[in-house]
């Protein structure tokens, strides 16, 4: 390759199925607090965005404080992390197209809304910490998805310009996100995702085996 390419993996739904962890970590939380417990709907409209901007929404009779908001924002990510630890589970061919990618000379991050602790975990039960050029996680934007910043940092830190760097996202706000970064947007449509869900995506895929380094060079090239 005549110029350094990237790939941006989000985190959640492509490179872990940690559908049911997070939503059973936000019922959890709830129970805690005894307050309203978060629909599949309302759960499903949440993807992209980060755990604090959730909070603040979702509970917004309690007028929580800023402390507030941290405190219940580090409890459902540790919930989140026990069940994610009992039962971790990589989505299919996320290990192979990582090793694929770096060995044809791509440069590889991670861009995630979550906190630092979930990303890292993802990593290391994958087993290719190794394999990411930088990470860039919820504490490190000021604002998440669908805005742009999350995957501007990532490219920034690999030191590759945008418009050569491809991001495989699960969810519309990503993808919006990785439209708004001038980034080639890749939606996974793995189940319960559907490919309609992210029709504004530059391509979609149903699996990680359905694509290649040879194949996302292409589709860098044309733009």
């Amino acid at each position: 390759m005549s110029e350094q390419l990237a790939v941006i993996f989000d985190v959640d739904g492509v490179l872990v199925d940690s559908y049911t962890a997070h939503l059973e970590s936000w019922r959890a939380l709830a129970r805690e607090r005894g307050c309203h417990e978060m629909t599949e709907d309302e759960f499903r409209a949440t993807f992209g965005r980060t755990s604090r901007e959730i909070i603040a929404e979702m509970w917004t009779e309690d007028a929580l404080s800023a402390a507030q908001v941290r405190e219940l924002d580090d409890r459902k990510e540790e919930l989140f992390r026990d069940m994610l630890r009992a039962d971790f589970q990589a989505m299919p061919g996320a290990g192979e197209l990582i090793d694929s990618l770096r060995s044809a000379g791509f440069v590889i991050a991670a861009g995630s809304s979550g906190p630092p602790d979930n990303v890292l975990l993802v990593l290391e039960q994958l087993q290719r910490q190794n394999k990411f050029g930088a990470v860039v996680t919820g504490v490190d934007v000021q604002r998440g998805k669908p805005e742009p910043e999350v995957f501007l940092r990532c490219a920034q830190r690999l030191g590759v310009a945008a418009e050569q760097c491809a991001v495989i996202e699960d969810a519309q706000v990503g993808i919006e996100a990785a439209n708004r970064a001038g980034m080639l947007s890749v939606g996974l449509a793995a189940p319960p995702r559907t490919v309609d869900e992210l029709s504004n995506a530059d391509h979609v895929v149903e699996s990680h085996s359905d694509l290649s380094p040879d194949l996302i060079a292409q589709w860098i090239s044309a733009g």
